[in-house]
């Protein structure tokens, strides 16, 4: 199978790529240091598999795998995450993503779940995965705009503008979301859905 390692660390990067390539059928045709170089690599050499680090610069692994969703590639996506946030895992099964693994597991794991995805199955850590079924996002999509906007900086009227609502709906859903959430305050609201990956 023919692979694209993405990873904006270097290090990592080079010695997850000279690991995979020592698999005796696991071929890494590309590296890549940002979201955009990834996109472009897998649209020029055709990978089966694309093993993603979520947090990258210009594009993250998240845009990627959707952007491949959008123009239905057939390049699958294995995402590699240091964070188990229950968002990121929602917002990657969206765009269908059929592995997520974490950083430190140990390279025959990965090797074997590589094979498990190209075979047309799914692969998820086990310590990820319960994690993510244990905390389902409380917010709903309106809830969560509201809240990323005041994350942003943005006042009640200004993010009421922004969405075409009143001030009072704004408000309305600010109050909905911080009880939701159990937070003390907008502040604190804004900071659990962070942790949480709710705002992705």
């Amino acid at each position: 199978m023919k692979v694209i390692v993405a990873e904006d660390q270097g290090m990592l990067r080079g010695a997850l790529s000279a690991l995979l390539d020592l698999e005796d059928d696991i071929e890494v045709i590309g590296q890549a240091e940002n979201g955009e170089q990834a996109l472009q690599m897998i649209q020029e050499l055709v990978p089966d598999i694309v093993v993603m680090d979520i947090e990258m610069p210009k594009m993250t692994g998240l845009d990627v795998a959707e952007k491949l969703k959008e123009i239905r590639h057939s390049c699958y996506v294995v995402i590699l995450t240091t964070f188990s946030r229950a968002g990121y895992f929602q917002r990657a099964m969206k765009a269908g993503v059929r592995g997520f693994l974490l950083k430190d597991s140990p390279i025959d794991e990965l090797g074997a779940a590589l094979r498990n995805v190209y075979a047309g199955g799914r692969a998820v850590s086990p310590e990820l995965a319960m994690t993510f079924w244990e905390a389902e996002n409380p917010l709903s999509e309106r809830e969560r705009e509201v809240l990323k906007l005041a994350a942003e900086g943005l006042a009640a009227g200004d993010i009421a503008k922004q969405l075409f609502l009143s001030a009072g709906t704004v408000r309305n859903y600010l109050s909905e979301a911080i009880q939701k959430l159990e937070a003390k305050n907008r502040i604190d609201a804004i900071s659990i859905a962070e942790k949480n990956g709710w705002l992705a």
